[in-house]
């Protein structure tokens, strides 16, 4: 006994670390499906924002040529127009000159004498939208670049996790059936947005979807699936409720030796009015009602039941 205890305490020591192993890997996984969806979240609004910026500088680059023109038509800068006057040129000249411009500052009509200073405030304006325009051109890359990293990642673990489960419904739905075949098969091309479908071939049958089976063969199915995924990441429990009642005699002895077989690594908690079921528990609870309205449970240990009966045979 105190080996065995021994051997108890390293095996519960193994599981412990198994299941602590097991937690880390799902807890990572969440994390990683967490900052998935942020990133694509994130993209959406650099995308959004990025847009904008877009819109906001083509605007502000055509607002900066008008007033260019604006500019190059209506105003001169002072040594320039120094650089150009005759020093021989007498007042009538001059007066004259200045009379045409005067007309052709009239046909003009009104100028915008605020337009330099419109334009310094544009082009600062622009300059700053620019890099803005480039920060978020740079972030959106360093995004997609993390999405396609987690997507790669993604694909990897569920094509290891489909690859696996695969393999175990491939060995459990015969040990179920009594023969036949059965294995999973990707609906998509794409491995984040397929789905999987049950292809089954109960014995003397043809193959097909399990949506075209009976009751049973569904239910049978649907188990060998459960616990093929049992098998990549068991639980400490497994609740079965009346998963036997569409089965017959010999489908549910079948599934009662591999409950059995399962049970030294998963304990059972099943709910069930087939007696050959119950046969195989280790303990009964049942509900009854003596009274109308009022529900009792009695509870059986069965190993204990069994000794009693023997010492009082």
């Amino acid at each position: 006994m105190k080996t065995l205890l021994e051997q108890r305490l390293k095996t519960e020591e193994s599981l412990s670390e198994a299941r602590r192993k097991v937690e880390s890997v799902t807890h990572t996984q969440r994390t990683l499906e967490q900052q998935r969806s942020e990133f694509e979240q994130k993209a959406q609004s650099v995308r959004s924002k990025l847009e904008k910026l877009r819109l906001d500088s083509q605007e502000t680059r055509v607002r900066s040529k008008t007033v260019l023109e604006q500019l190059a038509e209506t105003g001169f800068e002072l040594d320039s127009i120094l650089e150009t006057l005759d020093e021989q040129s007498g007042s009538r000249q001059w007066e004259a000159k200045l009379a045409e411009v005067a007309t052709r500052i009239s046909r003009l009509g009104p100028i915008n004498l605020a337009a330099i200073d419109e334009y310094k405030e544009q082009l600062q304006r622009k300059e700053y939208l620019d890099e803005q325009d480039r920060d978020v051109t740079a972030a959106l890359e360093i995004l997609e670049q993390a999405i396609a990293k987690i997507d790669k990642e993604t694909r990897t673990r569920f094509k290891e996790t489909y690859d696996h489960v695969n393999s175990r419904i491939k060995d459990m739905f015969p040990r179920l059936f009594g023969g036949g075949t059965a294995y999973l098969e990707m609906t998509g091309d794409d491995l984040l947005n397929t789905g999987v479908a049950i292809m089954a071939r109960p014995p003397g049958k043809r193959i097909s979807n399990i949506h075209l089976m009976s009751g049973g063969e569904k239910a049978l199915t649907a188990v060998a699936l459960v616990f093929a995924i049992f098998e990549l990441n068991p639980a400490p429990f497994c609740m079965l409720d009346e998963v036997d009642a569409p089965l017959d005699e010999a489908n549910v002895g079948r599934f009662c030796q591999l409950v059995k077989e399962m049970s030294e690594r998963v304990q059972f908690i099943f709910i069930t009015h087939n007696k050959t079921t119950m046969e195989i528990s280790e303990h009964l609870t049942g509900v009854t009602m003596r009274e109308s309205g009022v529900s009792r449970l009695v509870s059986v240990d069965v190993a204990e039941a069994a000794t009693m009966a023997g010492v009082g045979a």
